[in-house]
């Protein structure tokens, strides 16, 4: 924690989260106040940390209110276009700080929390994680809520109020552990419950044909409760909404099927309705096949697409009668983003309401579907994507199931006729895939739905063209865009280094901030001696602060002059992150074959989840840690070396630990990582980069010049070559005596002398069957980190790299992306306008 400022620092302080007026410290203090004493139990004399931070909490949202219905009202009287953001996950971190930073009400609770004797920081500390997700894809998600709202569009995010988020890490004898992720316990002031919008969701039954149309009868309802919360532009007065769903029972489930009284058992099974919200499935990158898992897909997608056929129809504040009850303008009046092909049911859903509830004719409705709906792809991976078996959709979703058969009827006639006699063309582009399990490709059914289909990354939207929907291209590539990831500035700069914006602040002014474009003016300083030295200094104070913190919490003590060597993210094969322990091992073995040689002091950081049943990627932890026992307790490395796994990584400790960091891995197989948002996340915080060319990180070469991060390995043409020929690991490990005594080590139990067969399953997918060719990259991994230290032991030199990283990073903001998305997916113009503060007339 750092030491409190002086009552004389703390007024001179300049900073861009917002000078304090002493009117705003005087309104948070009464503000504070009133909420701790209505907010505290009758019988509690005595508050605690937790109350404190309530009051804090209640106390900012007061602020957000006023400003999200003034929003609402003002979409409502302008009826804009409307987008909509469906995902299935959305995963937000903590929201105080966040709320404060956009509204510019950071230093004033600042002084006021710090005039009654408590510790701002402290209290932000007490804040749960809200993890509604697993890892890019949810991350990336809540950046675009930020950069939406704070472009002035009418957005909505739409997802599921998980009960149980991504489950907390607890590492136990080098092992994961995962436990439940109770986020809830103790309420949640952000989010505002909204019964009086609540829906039913059906599922099961059978269709019936009739000569009035197709009725889906004889379902079994769930009611969808809305959640809402505000989401904050920055100063700019608009507050959006996510709405997130949480499953209910009605309150007559099941009892008709219990007909022989058992009431008692008829209400206990309402669990299994309200099961659907229940928990976030903890798998990155990875589809499981389970009906729970498509429950949820259906549920978020039939609850929201009501709600916003009822917004279009109404739209008219606080009103519910419907205005427009044609929908040609639909399209001109909705945007509907699939987040992946989690919500790919969107497209038979609004189908199955325009056709069997409004009366459209088939042909307009699929006209309107497709020109509303789009897809982002967020995998190449084949084991990622969705396919669903036909049997499982034809209990669960049995009209669906007729639905998506006659689309993809359609689709097939149209390619049949384009291409005549083509019929493994035809076999490869169906939605329905043959074989023993007749399955259901989701990726198929959302890319004939959507006008418009995006990659990630440039290199990914290429593969995405080229390789995984090469026949889709050929027949409508004007269906295909790229739009490369971005991160909010608010979250990943202002609040988790401020000490570097406010430096940034004083060279170029605030412009920054919205424009992150605006960092390029900081290539005026690369060789100003000030600025030099105070970026050093922040990134000095960064490691010192986070140095403590990992002793106050893992009671580990690093050398804060030692490079922070980091590797945070989902641990996954394709990540490589056995690649970095391959590297740290070889240190180790230079170390000791010459203890005396000077070298470049290293703290190695890895952090990340597994899914709990990837067997190798809970390995790879377990190889982790292992590594770490014997390197950390042998007196002849000392503070030379050191490996710390960081237990329970999530938005929070990323929070810490991106500024604080020097060396950013980002080092997947060329090829696999559609794009990665946490390099952007390190690149913006002026740490410097060793990656292969994958995903974004082409384009923050691109950027910042190939001299300037450190670039090695296999490009995608090489791997691609490599896959032709064969790719052979036992060659790479008879001709490189480090690696080959690295595997030996591993294999022989030195790093697991009480159970020395532990890694054998590890070592057997190196040598036998690794598909993301760990060896083949290690030589020219290890001689770029040759080049890292050499870089290192040349402060000043590295530091100028840092800084043309830092001004070359503009590109990488997302409010870049939703601006592309805007203008090319979702035919909407951001706009700079500021709705009138609540304390203000409106025009």
């Amino acid at each position: 924690m750092a030491a409190p400022l002086s009552d004389g620092d703390r007024r001179k302080q300049i900073s861009v989260r917002g000078i304090a007026g002493l009117g705003d410290v005087a309104e948070v203090r009464k503000s504070f106040n009133r909420h701790l004493h209505f907010t505290l139990v009758k019988d509690r004399n005595v508050a605690t940390p937790r109350d404190y931070y309530f009051a804090l909490a209640h106390t900012v949202r007061d602020h957000l209110v006023g400003r999200w219905i003034r929003t609402q009202q003002h979409y409502y009287e302008r009826d804009p276009k409307r987008i909509y953001y469906l995902s299935l996950e959305f995963y937000m971190g903590r929201t105080l700080q966040n709320t404060m930073v956009n509204l510019g009400l950071q230093n004033a609770c600042d002084e006021a929390i710090y005039q009654l004797g408590l510790d701002l920081e402290e209290l932000e500390e007490i804040e749960e994680d809200a993890g509604l997700g697993n890892g890019g894809l949810g991350r990336l998600a809540a950046c675009f809520l930020d950069s939406m709202a704070t472009l002035g569009l009418a957005a909505y995010g739409y997802g599921i109020r998980y009960e149980f988020g991504i489950f907390n890490q607890k590492i136990v004898d080098g092992w994961q552990v995962e436990e439940a992720d109770d986020w809830l316990r103790y309420g949640n002031p952000w989010e505002k419950a909204r019964p009086e919008y609540m829906l039913p969701v059906h599922f099961y039954g059978r269709v019936d044909h009739t000569p009035e149309g197709v009725k889906w009868i004889d379902t079994q309802v769930v009611l969808a409760m809305p959640y809402d919360t505000p989401v904050p532009g920055y100063k700019n007065n608009t507050v959006n909404t996510m709405r997130l769903w949480s499953a209910k029972a009605p309150n007559d489930f099941n009892l008709r099927e219990f007909n022989m009284g058992d009431y008692i058992e008829a209400v206990l099974d309402r669990n299994l309705a309200e099961n659907i919200s229940r928990v976030l499935y903890p798998n990155d990158n990875f589809f499981e096949g389970k009906e729970l898992r498509l429950k949820q897909e259906y549920f978020v997608v039939a609850a929201t697409l009501q709600d916003i056929i009822r917004r279009f129809k109404s739209s008219k504040f606080g009103c519910r009668d419907p205005v427009r009850t044609c929908f040609e303008t639909f399209p001109d009046k909705v945007a509907i983003q699939l987040n992946d092909t989690h919500p790919a049911l969107s497209i038979p859903e609004l189908m199955r309401i325009l056709v069997d509830v409004e009366k459209v004719d088939w042909d307009k409705a699929w006209e309107i579907t497709k020109r509303t709906c789009a897809y982002t792809n967020h995998t190449v991976l084949p084991e990622a994507l969705e396919r669903w078996p036909v049997s499982m959709f034809e209990k669960l979703l049995p009209r669906h199931l007729e639905i998506i058969y006659a689309l993809n009827q359609m689709h097939l006639d149209r390619v049949a006729a384009l291409y005549p006699g083509d019929i493994d063309r035809l076999r490869r582009m169906s939605v329905i895939e043959e074989g023993d399990c007749k399955r259901i490709n989701m990726a198929h059914l959302c890319v004939i739905g959507s006008h418009a289909v995006n990659g990630v990354a440039r290199i990914h939207s290429n593969i995405v063209k080229n390789s995984v929907f090469k026949d889709f291209y050929e027949l409508e590539p004007e269906k295909f865009q790229n739009k490369t990831n971005g991160i909010t500035p608010r979250r990943w700069l202002l609040l988790c280094n401020p000490g570097l914006a406010d430096i940034i602040a004083e060279k170029i002014g605030e412009g920054f901030i919205t424009d992150l474009s605006q960092l390029k003016k900081l290539l005026d300083f690369i060789n100003n001696e000030t600025f030099i030295r105070d970026v050093a200094k922040v990134k000095q104070e960064n490691k010192l602060k986070f140095a403590a913190y990992l002793e106050e919490q893992y009671k580990v003590k690093i050398n804060p002059s030692s490079m922070f060597d980091v590797q945070v993210k989902r641990i996954h094969e394709y990540k490589r992150q056995l690649l970095n322990c391959l590297h740290a091992i070889t240190l180790y073995n230079r170390i000791r074959s010459n203890p005396s040689k000077s070298c470049v002091p290293r703290t190695i950081m890895i952090g990340g989840k597994a899914a709990p049943g990837y067997h190798m990627a809970k390995m790879i932890i377990k190889l982790i840690t292992s590594i770490g026992d014997v390197i950390n307790n042998d007196p002849y490395v000392g503070d030379k070396l050191k490996v710390i796994f960081l237990e329970n990584y999530r938005v929070s400790l990323a929070e810490k630990v991106i500024p604080a960091a020097d060396l950013s891995q980002q080092i997947s197989t060329a090829g696999t990582e559609a794009s990665g948002t946490g390099n952007m996340k390190f690149m913006v915080n002026g740490a410097l980069t060793i990656g292969t060319m994958d995903g974004a990180n082409v384009e923050m070469a691109e950027e910042a010049g190939e001299e300037n991060l450190f670039i090695f390995g296999m490009r995608v043409e090489d791997v691609e070559a490599m896959d032709r020929k064969g790719y052979n690991a036992r060659e790479y490990y008879e001709r490189l005596p480090e690696l080959r005594q690295a595997i030996d080590q591993i294999s022989s139990g030195f790093f697991s002398p009480r159970d020395p067969g532990c890694f054998r399953d590890v070592v057997n997918m190196l040598m036998q069957h690794d598909r993301f060719k760990v060896f083949a990259d290690y030589e020219a991994y290890i001689k770029c980190q040759g080049q890292v230290d050499q870089l290192f032991m040349d402060p000043r030199e590295w530091t100028k790299k840092v800084i043309r990283n830092i001004a070359c990073s503009g590109k990488f903001s997302s409010d870049r992306t939703i601006t592309e998305y805007a203008r090319e997916i979702w035919g909407v113009e951001p706009s700079a306008t500021k709705i009138p503060p609540p304390n203000l007339p409106r025009d």
